[in-house]
């Protein structure tokens, strides 16, 4: 951290013995001078996600190099021109570099040019189509319909490019995936693929759901920025759900779109404030203050190593339609490169704590973050009591996530680590207020597994009342084009990137059971989450997937919950598998009509692998009936956080359980609070039995009628109805799709 910044957040603390007034509007000044000592830092050439920053150093350095020099310079600056978005600039530089070499007869291998060449080729392609004519068949794979390019430019120079290399090496998996793809832009997959370059599907389906939408630009809510943030929630209590969006790059601002119960939706960033605050990979949300209205937690730096000493951001919601930034008056304000963070009671006092998982370098001294967890003192401020709690871990956190695995009672932590440490923490209790953890990983069967590992989650998919976990491995030596040329070569056999599933065995130890889930597979999944899509009572998934390369052109994936007994893939036939970078992911139901829709933000790491996000309308998949679940907590924490739902139901004269914990989901994407839950063919709920976490209180429900909206308080044996209307989405007019403005 540079001396700046440093003076900079130690004047913030100072600011707390400020009471008066002004104290929010001191605070907002000194935001500012953090922000841009944090902008100023990031504005370095040895900051890789920064292209403009290390463009202007290449071309410093090129004023005074030798013609020899000037051809490794300028290969630099075509990448860098590729990540702004240049890619007219990429193609013209590589061929001077091209022609330049043959003159000067140098040792340049031009052979390395070709693949970064074509690369930039399908790019353009995607640029001249998928952005330029967007709509909701751009970049959903298989490509078809919409999704064929009208300008076959890119694409048909792409392919040239791919056979020459192919015909040099005609094992090169990256290349071949890439060519089947290119060919698919221009509807000539399968038929016209040389049959020696010819890939087969590598995500068969045995299963199959009805295609869900893509309604984002017709609702004008498809936000074009690089890799982000999404929290789908209702931030007004009108009943209906809102999205909050994030961007990492440094500059792009946060979205806010307000539902208006009324098939629209409203771009409130002005008015709610949010468009002031910029910068965050991950938000999650959750009501720290007890006062009944959904706050927002921005979290900055992941990925960014030396350069990611960003703070997060703590964002109050007033009540009133805007949000109050309040990391200085919180104590929340430090300095760490992250992407995730989980709120729970974890001291069991009824006000909702907030664990964060820092990144590490174990080995590198200077790049050492702990973990944080901050305990919430009730008066709206925290104190971080990590050490303490035994949680003060120092490793390269990519996903955390909390739930009571042992169902003692007491919250415990989840943590999902890219040095392949998965560590589950037991909490045991509280010393004072402070909650105290045990590191029992070995015993549980952790230790095994030392693949990379990202997104995370509990969840009980079998419904057996145990939290089973997720942990996403997200470990590559290699394009992710390489891993999926290789699946659908049947040459893969190390099935990298899966999302791997572990069973709760009820016992305190937990059985990976990716394998029989049918999850061996090559995902990468990045941002991802969970939801029940056909409202069966089974928690199904869909994982963002990707990485920051241009050539990880690998679909988005969707897994159906086959009843308990595994996952199927859906991807194709919900056509959900853009081929774009995923990111965030939020379940929820945005229209009111008993199922739960996708919102998502799309786009990598780079200015010019921005992309719309996405919002995937589900149809209906059957005549499932529903219930939609809101509790409000008293003695425990006000928006329930951490506490349970179990219904008993009976399908065809079979009773069975279906259990829910209240929570976000996934451990990057963030989904409403209240309980969206489907109980298949069953025409009534037996029982409805809620156990409120923190207070311990239990009360049950007889002989609940599905297809409605419930509110329910702590204490209070009255479950009250709440009327809401079924939205109809309104979709623009077909000739509008390719003239309207996306959001940025």
């Amino acid at each position: 951290m540079n001396c700046f910044k440093f003076f900079a957040i130690s004047l913030a603390f100072m600011l707390l013995t400020s009471c008066g007034p002004s104290a929010d509007e001191k605070a907002r000044a000194e935001m500012k001078t953090i922000n841009k000592s944090e902008l100023d830092e990031a504005n370095n050439h040895d900051n890789i996600y920064n292209p403009k920053a290390r463009m202007v150093f290449l071309d410093s350095v090129l004023k005074t190099a030798d013609v020899y020099t000037i051809l490794r310079i300028n290969y630099q600056r075509a990448q860098e021109f590729m990540k702004m978005g240049q890619v007219d600039k990429t193609i013209e530089l590589f061929k001077a570099i091209e022609m330049d070499s043959t003159v000067l007869n140098t040792q340049f291998d031009l052979q390395r040019l070709q693949p970064e060449m074509a690369m930039a080729y399908l790019r353009m392609a995607e640029l001249n189509n998928c952005l330029t004519n967007h709509n909701a068949e751009s970049c959903i794979y298989p490509i078809q319909g919409g999704g064929v390019h009208r300008d076959p430019s890119g694409s048909t120079k792409a392919i040239a490019l791919y056979e020459k290399i192919l015909g040099r090496q005609p094992d090169d998996m990256e290349s071949k995936w890439l060519l089947n793809l290119a060919y698919m832009t221009l509807g000539k997959y399968p038929h016209g693929v040389p049959k020696r370059y010819l890939l087969t599907d590598p995500y068969p389906e045995k299963d199959k759901v009805l295609p869900f939408e893509d309604l984002a630009a017709d609702l004008k809510i498809n936000v074009s920025n690089q890799a982000g943030g999404v929290i789908t929630e209702d931030f007004d209590n009108d009943g209906y759900i809102d999205i909050v969006t994030s961007a990492w790059g440094l500059e792009e601002p946060m979205h806010y779109f307000h539902n208006n119960a009324d098939g629209t939706f409203s771009d409130r960033s002005k008015e709610s404030g949010l468009r002031e605050i910029t910068s965050g990979l991950n938000i999650n949300h959750a009501d720290y203050n007890n006062d009944g209205f959904k706050d927002i937690l921005v979290l900055r730096g992941g990925w960014k190593g030396e350069l990611g000493n960003h703070h997060n951001s703590l964002l109050r919601n007033n009540g009133d339609g805007t949000f109050t930034e309040v990391t200085i008056q919180s104590g929340l304000l430090s300095a760490h490169p992250t992407q995730t963070a989980t709120w729970n009671d974890f001291n069991n006092d009824g006000w909702l704590d907030l664990f964060i998982g820092n990144e590490s370098f174990p080995d590198n001294p200077d790049m050492q973050h702990p973990c944080e967890l901050f305990i919430n003192n009730q008066d709206g401020t925290f104190t971080n009591v990590a050490k303490q709690a035994g949680v003060d871990l120092i490793h390269f956190v990519k996903g955390v996530t909390s739930g009571d695995y042992d169902n003692d009672g007491w919250k415990d932590l989840f943590i999902s680590a890219m040095d392949g440490t998965r560590l589950l923490l037991k909490n045991k209790g509280k010393k004072s207020k402070i909650p105290v953890f045990e590191n029992l990983s070995e015993k549980a069967g952790f230790t095994k597994d030392q693949n990379s590992s990202f997104a995370t989650w509990f969840f009980d998919y079998d419904n057996d009342g145990w939290l089973d976990i997720v942990a996403c491995d997200y470990s590559f030596n290699k394009t992710l084009a390489y891993y999926a040329g290789t699946e659908a070569s049947g040459l893969s056999k190390e099935h990298k990137g899966q999302a791997v599933l572990y069973h709760n065995n009820g016992d305190g130890t937990f059985k990976n059971v990716t394998e029989e889930s049918g999850l061996a597979r090559g995902i990468f999944a990045m941002g991802s989450n969970f939801g029940d899509i056909d409202n069966d009572g089974y928690l199904d998934m869909f994982f963002g997937t990707g990485n920051p390369n241009f050539e990880s052109l690998v679909p988005n994936r969707m897994f159906r919950n086959n009843g308990n007994k595994g996952f199927n893939e859906v991807t194709t036939s919900a056509r959900v598998g853009s081929l774009q970078k995923g990111h965030s992911v939020g379940f929820a139901d945005f229209d009111n009509d008993g199922d739960q829709d996708i919102y998502m933000d799309l786009g990598g790491a780079y200015e010019g692998d921005a992309f719309p996000s996405a919002f995937y309308l589900n149809p209906g998949q059957n005549k499932n009936n529903w219930i939609n679940i809101t509790l409000e907590g008293v003695k425990s924490n006000k928006a329930a956080i951490g506490s349970s739902v179990k219904l008993t139901v009976r399908e065809k004269g079979k009773v069975r359980y279906i259990f829910r914990d209240v929570n976000s989901g996934g451990s990057f994407g963030s989904a409403p609070f209240r309980r969206e839950i489907g109980i298949g063919a069953a025409e009534l709920i037996d029982e409805v039995e809620i156990k409120w976490h923190g207070s311990g209180l239990v009360q049950k429900f007889k002989n609940v009628k599905p297809n409605q909206f419930l509110t329910i308080t702590e204490g209070n044996n009255s479950p009250k109805a709440i009327k809401l209307k079924t939205l109809n989405f309104k979709k623009l007019a077909p000739a509008a799709h390719h003239h309207h403005q996306m959001a940025g």
